[in-house]
C-alpha cells in the first residue's frame, strides 16, 4: 500500500473508492484509483464536496437532484457530474464513510459480518467496511438513479430532435400576401409616372 501523500484532489473517472484513514487523532482520506492509490489530509467528504463544486455543482445541490430523481431516500447515491456516480456505505456525515464508484465495480462477496470484498475494475480487491446486503443494496439505488437520469438525457434529446426534425405541412405569414402585391404595385406605377 503507497502512503504517498497529495495535496488536493478532485474525483474523477480513475476513482475507485475514497475511505477514511486514521492519522491520529485526524481523518484523512485514502484514495484508490485504476493504477494508483494515495492520502490525501481531507475527509471523503470533503473531497466529494469540493469535487461538486469543481463540477459547477454543489453537494447538497446532487443530493436534491438525486432525491428528485429517485425520491428522498438515506445514503443517496449522487452524480459528481453527468456520467460519474458514486455512493456513501454509510451516513455520509458519519466518520467511517466511504465512497464508492458503481461503475468499476466488478463483482463484491461477503467478508464478514460488516464488511464485503470488493473487487474493481484493476482486479484488486478492497474490504469495504459495510455488509453485502447494503453494498449491493447501494449498488442497485445507483443504477437506478443512473438509469433514471440517463432515461429524462434520452427524452430530453428525443423531444429536442421531434422539434428539430419537425416541419408544418403549409406556413403563411399572418399578413395578407395580397396586400404585399398591391403595395409593390402602387410603388411600380408612382415610380412610371415620375419617369
Amino acid at each position: 500500500m503507497n502512503d504517498r501523500m497529495i495535496e488536493e484532489y478532485i474525483i474523477n473517472q480513475c476513482t475507485l473508492l475514497i475511505m477514511p484513514e486514521y492519522y491520529g487523532s485526524k481523518i484523512y482520506s485514502r484514495i484508490y484509483e485504476l493504477e494508483d492509490d494515495f492520502i490525501v489530509p481531507f475527509k471523503p467528504l470533503d473531497i466529494v464536496k469540493a469535487s461538486c463544486q469543481f463540477y459547477c455543482s454543489s453537494y447538497k445541490g446532487r443530493i436534491e437532484g438525486s432525491h428528485n430523481v429517485i425520491g428522498k431516500i438515506h445514503k443517496a447515491p449522487i452524480s459528481i457530474y453527468p456520467t460519474l456516480f458514486f455512493f456513501p456505505t454509510t451516513s455520509p456525515n458519519r466518520q467511517d464513510c466511504t465512497w464508492v464508484n458503481d461503475q468499476h465495480v466488478l463483482n463484491y462477496r461477503k467478508a464478514t459480518s460488516e464488511s464485503t470484498f470488493a473487487t474493481f475494475s484493476n482486479k484488486e480487491t478492497y474490504e469495504i467496511p459495510v455488509s453485502a446486503r447494503s453494498f449491493a443494496n447501494q449498488l442497485l439505488r445507483t443504477a437506478h438513479l443512473r438509469n433514471k437520469f440517463m432515461q429524462r438525457i434520452n427524452d430530453m434529446e428525443r423531444r429536442k430532435s421531434q422539434l428539430y426534425y419537425y416541419s408544418p405541412t403549409k406556413m403563411s405569414a399572418s399578413e395578407n400576401k395580397d396586400e404585399y402585391g398591391k403595395l409593390g404595385n402602387r410603388k411600380t406605377t408612382h415610380l412610371q409616372n415620375e419617369s
